[in-house]
């Protein structure tokens, strides 16, 4: 790519939410080599385009804490659990983007200090500032609480342009894609619509957090090539969802 075709992002700073299930491809559970390869590349690509990248990773590809909860598990130990898989899920990125040469930095907000920094916000802020990549892990650090909630928080704390959530749909729709084929899909949708409308887009404490924050959220399908890059390029692709 020669400097003349290179994007510039219209955002300064974006936190990118990715679900654990995103690492999986095809498979049943895990990590996918090369799909966490793919999303590596695209978060280095997209990175050039001069825009500072934080991340929040989910860990149901690993553990699920509210389904064991479901299953008679205790529900604070189950989302203990499912916060150290998204440890382990930061990790696999970081070591991702490494082998790029793009400099990676995880945060946890659990202190586990033998193999990741514990998250503070202004140190988290000071990486972004030098440009590297923040991989923010163990949600809020309390049960109860999703790591959309998780994204929502980190993105406001950090002072993020744009919450730009991975999914694997295209966007908003509204009724359920795969079992609706007359579902429409939103080009922007508003946060109240989706609050009443109850639209699976993030828990409702996420939603209300961005729109009275007025942090604009951007839904996308990440299993589609070059949509992240995109994204942060400003492009309309998927759902904007905002006030």
């Amino acid at each position: 790519m020669t400097p003349a075709d290179t994007k510039v992002s219209p955002y300064r700073r974006v936190l990118l939410k990715l679900s654990g299930e995103a690492l999986m491809g095809d498979l049943d559970y895990g990590i996918e080599p090369g799909v966490i390869k793919r999303i590596a590349t695209e978060i280095a690509e997209a990175r050039e385009q001069g825009a500072e990248i934080a991340i929040v990773i989910g860990g149901g590809n690993i553990f699920r804490g509210a389904g064991l909860a479901r299953s008679g598990m205790d529900r604070v130990t189950g989302d203990h659990m499912g916060m150290l898989a998204t440890v382990m899920n930061a990790l696999a990125i970081q070591d991702a983007l490494e082998a790029l040469d793009v400099h990676a930095r995880v945060m946890s907000a659990l202190e586990i200090n033998a193999v990741c920094e514990d998250y503070i916000r202004r140190r988290a802020i000071r990486h972004l500032e030098k440009g590297r990549v923040v991989i923010l892990a163990a949600g809020t650090g309390n049960p109860f609480f999703t790591t959309d909630t998780a994204a929502s928080l980190r993105a406001i704390e950090i002072g993020a342009d744009v919450l730009l959530k991975a999914t694997k749909v295209d966007g908003v729709y509204d009724a359920d894609p795969v079992t609706n084929d007359d579902a429409t899909r939103y080009d922007t949708v508003s946060f109240d619509t989706v609050l009443r409308d109850r639209l699976s887009v993030m828990d409702a404490t996420a939603i209300v957090m961005c729109r009275d924050n007025s942090l604009p959220l951007r839904v996308f399908d990440l299993t589609r090539a070059g949509m992240l890059v995109r994204a942060i390029a400003g492009e309309d692709v998927g759902t904007l969802v905002t006030a």
